[in-house]
């Protein structure tokens, strides 16, 4: 095995560890709550968090070795692993879910902290990718990256509901902790040969927002791609603030958690398929035409109450994600200099959040309050209930249906837009990220 497959492997079992500990802690708070506020809360500090710090975590990805700060990432996710544990054992309000205390969202705070800071592996990735495999087969390499991402969502989805039945949140920690320490071993003895000038030493080592700003303004159409993504993240965070409640009103948690595992195959078939036949000549047009794909499919997979139904659209969801994620890398690595690679693709994902807490945050309250009653008592239950259905479930799943509607008025939109063929223009010509040769180095 080459380097970039161990790496690989090394970030499955990161995801692993640290998408269980947000699944389960998003199914253990519902479940004792029974509050869809509650978990759109945990989506919102998620999403917060990551906005705030992916331009950060972008500027030590470009200043340091990459591998160095994987380790890095692994480290601290331990240390706060390992303190979120003992205040779930100390503290009897954490383990009763006091919404009402404050030691309880301190305690998901820490938790969903030791998550995010493995956004910089999810930086990191990327940049190995430009750093270790040639230009024309990155495109294919993006598709391993989905397809290792499907199968730490599968095994997540899989165990997730498990571990918080049989041992709630203290076992699903020291799961975390115990692979954790598989992560950082296995690392250690990963070496990755990356030039002096690959980590950006000849650069003043800071965020410098201002100029990761000017190289993105600098490539036309890059930022309105950007913008773009940051559009659907603003409807994504729909899904991430209500998807597990919604879920869990239709089934127990057992059968949730498996659900996702057999659907989360599609991340694994999708990553198959991209590493096999790639992109297309365009990624860009790959993904417009897969955000289309994807929220046509959310505007029908909750009209009616249905498991079946619920399960096929999440399947072609998932199928359609790794295209769009592989191929907004595949562009950045063309078009960005390696050099600003990591601060680019941080400053990626802290605009493209950004708008997703202002969602997560107001979603919850707006669905518990406002759409939970129309379709339960109101005149929405009045009006289509008869064949839609009543009752909170079907409050949330009109979310569902209206946040799908907006995204495909979005992406016709971004079609036919100027910005969209600047961007493919700019992918056409390539300013390519390479540095130096660099990515001529054999996978």
């Amino acid at each position: 095995m080459q380097p970039f497959h161990h790496l690989l492997a090394n970030n499955l079992i990161a995801n692993i560890t640290n998408f269980t500990v947000w699944f389960a802690l998003t199914f253990w708070t519902f479940l004792e709550t029974q509050s869809v506020f509650a978990t759109g809360m945990i989506a919102g500090i998620y999403l917060v968090l990551t906005a705030m710090l992916g331009v950060w975590f972008g500027s030590l990805v470009d200043h340091h070795g990459k591998r160095n700060m994987m380790l890095v990432s692994s480290i601290a996710s331990l240390l706060l692993y390992t303190g979120a544990l003992g205040g779930f054992l100390l503290d009897p309000d954490i383990r009763g879910a006091e919404t009402r205390s404050l030691t309880l969202w301190l305690f998901i705070l820490v938790s969903m902290l030791a998550v995010i800071v493995g956004n910089i592996r999810m930086i990191a990735l990327p940049t190995l990718v430009t750093l270790l495999v040639p230009e024309d087969r990155r495109d294919k390499a993006n598709g391993l990256v989905g397809m290792v991402g499907g199968i730490g969502f599968l095994t997540t989805s899989a165990i997730s509901g498990f571990l918080v039945a049989w041992g709630g949140m203290a076992g699903t920690l020291i799961f975390a902790i115990a692979f954790s320490l598989v992560a950082i071993a296995h690392l250690l003895f990963i070496r990755v040969d990356e030039p002096r000038d690959a980590g950006g030493d000849a650069e003043p080592r800071r965020i410098d927002l201002a100029g990761t700003f000017r190289v993105v303004l600098a490539i036309p159409g890059l930022f309105a791609l950007i913008l773009f993504s940051s559009f659907n993240n603003l409807l994504g965070g729909v899904f991430m603030a209500l998807m597990d409640a919604y879920g869990l009103s239709l089934m127990k948690v057992e059968e949730w958690g498996l659900l996702w595992a057999v659907i989360s195959c599609a991340f694994i078939l999708s990553g198959v398929v991209i590493a096999r036949t790639g992109l297309g000549a365009n990624p860009v047009r790959t993904l417009l035409l897969v955000n289309l794909g994807a929220w046509i499919v959310a505007v029908f997979f909750t009209v009616q109450s249905s498991i079946l139904l619920l399960a096929v659209g999440c399947f072609i969801w998932m199928f359609l994600g790794p295209y769009a994620e592989a191929a907004e890398q595949t562009t950045l690595q063309k078009v960005v200099p390696f050099e600003r690679q990591g601060r680019v693709f941080g400053f990626a994902q802290s605009v493209e959040l950004a708008a997703s807490p202002l969602t997560a945050f107001l979603i919850a309250p707006l669905t518990q309050f406002v759409f939970v009653p129309l379709m339960t008592t109101g005149w929405g239950a009045d009006a289509i209930g008869d064949w839609y259905g009543r009752g909170p479930e079907r409050g949330i799943a009109i979310v569902f249906s209206i946040a799908g509607l907006l995204g495909v008025l979005a992406t016709i939109a971004a079609f036919r837009s100027r910005s969209y063929r600047s961007i493919s223009a700019a992918y056409a010509a390539g300013s390519d990220g390479e540095a130096g040769g660099l990515a001529e180095q054999p996978t």
